[in-house]
């Protein structure tokens, strides 16, 4: 076990210790003052099923916090294994993400990217301060499963997932579904 000490040291051992929980690859896309934004982010998770929500982060650093920080709503685009390009174009400093990316405006506005194997619609319901992230909670208005292969990073790695020889699934995955507003 590591004992935090030295701060830079410890938040190297802090973040590879956190590596070995594997994550599906997302980028978060939003339309602020007429402009798209998206960053790569592996922070996204569900929060709830009544209303259905979702949740994930952003470094106060980012070049698009505060567009984040403005927008009324936004899109969570789980990137299919052939996107690691896509994932690094939106981990990059490159002005114009989207210059070079198949995209098209979701119902909220918001850019979903042509390929991914899920995406989520959402409304921004909170902000919460996250030490030197801030969380960003949204309600899900609409949602889509492409049913192709997740991205994956794990251990500092893009990775791809196979079947465990012990996991068997007759569950369909639903397609497109909006969701109710109440």
């Amino acid at each position: 076990m590591t004992a935090l000490s030295n701060k830079s040291r410890d938040v190297r051992a802090f973040r590879e210790c956190l590596g070995q929980y594997s994550t599906g690859v997302t980028v978060i896309a939003a339309v602020v003052d007429g402009k798209s934004f998206g960053v790569t982010a592996n922070s996204f998770s569900s929060l709830s099923l009544e209303p259905p929500m979702v949740l994930w982060s952003i470094a106060r650093t980012s070049r698009s916090f505060e567009a984040f920080q403005r927008s009324e709503a936004f899109a969570v685009n789980i990137l299919a294994d052939s996107q690691v390009e896509i994932s690094r174009r939106f981990s990059s400093k490159e002005e114009n993400k989207f210059a070079t990316v198949d995209w098209r405006p979701g119902e909220n506005g918001s850019p979903l990217i042509a390929g991914s194997a899920a995406e989520f619609e959402c409304t921004t319901t909170a902000r919460h301060d996250g030490g030197d992230h801030v969380i960003i909670v949204g309600r899900v208005t609409r949602f889509a499963s492409h049913r192709r292969n997740v991205l994956i990073f794990s251990q500092g790695r893009y990775r791809v997932g196979i079947d465990h020889p012990e996991s068997i699934s007759d569950k369909p995955i639903p397609a497109i579904r909006s969701v109710e507003k109440s």
